[in-house]
């Protein structure tokens, strides 16, 4: 193994680049392009044309070290070309607005024929681009469409055929896991739900704490209580949402300990409703120890989605249990404090101290 600060060496560094070739990896393309003797022409790694024997080939940083080596560029990749990426990029984008705007979800075969690629490789360019994979990003779409359908369709049979589901059984299947409530009450805000809430001082302004029946749904950190429970009727429009000092004493004492002293601190019984994209993303955060920071671009890796990392801050943002799910723990990757939804201010301090 190289020491630190050493580059590897340059057999290490052709062994990985030829193992890319055999991936026909899209993600090396613009790294380098390899040139093929028996051919005498160079291509991207992600070249579809027949695998080239591991002797015949050489690699190159560019295009230009190619050229001067007296190769030209393949016909069928293109390697040349400039904007290849962008060319890419175009593609996928438009894959996602052919599925945005259909009504049913369009097959691999019919994207992939679109963008005039092989299925394999459509659905490993997608997902390099994009963070996950075609069918995942069409059941997001449609997802999203289920939820603004229930919010404006007069019945909920009506948003079953509006979010372009083909029967109300493949709509109810797993329809209360990614809402975090039953069709009909997501539909009236909620409306059988029954929330708790307190308020109560911390060293951090003031702190919230609502709950179900199930657990906490809700710590909120402000400085105006009538704002912090207008973002909770916000949030919940139509539950039936009460002030409960007593009733909720002892988890709102939980919790501001989880403030105060969060080494010490008990964990907490939660009742977190959110996309099973976001679970995944909060699970993760509860596995970080107090005292201990990381990334949102480590947390992708955790999950199994290296490429998500603008997705999983975008779950960090939509956290609605501050402190018991502590997306405080995630900063940038050179190590700054980037936007928290109660502050950054909050966010040092809460590092600062979970460090001692």
């Amino acid at each position: 193994m190289p020491r630190t600060g050493q580059q590897p060496p340059a057999a290490d560094i052709d062994e990985r680049r030829w193992q890319s070739v055999l991936a026909h990896d899209a993600a090396a393309d613009g790294s380098f392009v390899y040139s093929v003797a028996t051919t005498g022409v160079y291509c991207r790694p992600s070249c579809a044309a027949r695998r080239p024997l591991r002797r015949n080939v050489r690699f190159h940083a560019t295009c230009a070290d190619a050229e001067a080596a007296g190769f030209r560029p393949c016909r069928r990749c293109k390697p040349s070309a400039e904007g290849h990426r962008a060319e890419n990029a175009a593609k996928i984008a438009a894959a996602c607005r052919t599925i945005e705007e259909a009504e049913t979800a369009p097959s691999l075969a019919a994207l992939a024929h679109a963008a005039g690629m092989s299925r394999f490789h459509f659905h490993r360019l997608f997902k390099s681009v994009t963070g996950i994979t075609p069918k995942s990003y069409a059941t997001a779409v449609r997802d999203k469409r289920m939820r603004e359908a229930l919010r404006a369709a007069p019945t909920v049979t009506d948003a079953i055929y509006e979010a372009g589901f083909a029967s109300s059984g493949r709509f109810y299947d797993g329809a209360a896991r990614k809402l975090g409530m039953q069709p009909r009450q997501f539909c009236s805000g909620g409306p059988d739900m029954q929330i708790r809430f307190a308020i109560a001082q911390s060293s951090l302004g003031l702190t919230l704490v609502a709950a179900t029946a199930k657990g906490i749904c809700a710590i909120f950190l402000g400085e105006d209580p009538a704002t912090l429970e207008e973002e909770l009727r916000r949030r919940f429009p139509r539950a039936e949402i009460t002030g409960d000092d007593a009733g909720l004493r002892g988890l709102l004492t939980r919790a501001i300990a989880a403030i105060e002293k969060p080494r010490k601190a008990a964990a907490l019984p939660l009742d977190l409703q959110g996309t099973p994209f976001q679970q995944q993303v909060w699970a993760a955060l509860r596995d970080i120890p107090p005292g201990e920071t990381t990334t949102y671009g480590e947390i992708a890796r955790r999950i199994g989605r290296p490429q998500a990392v603008r997705a999983v801050g975008a779950a960090c943002g939509a956290n609605p249990v501050a402190i018991a799910v502590p997306c405080h723990r995630v900063v940038g990757s050179s190590g700054k404090l980037t936007g928290y939804r109660w502050g950054v201010e909050r966010k040092r301090s809460l590092i600062a101290r979970e460090g001692k």
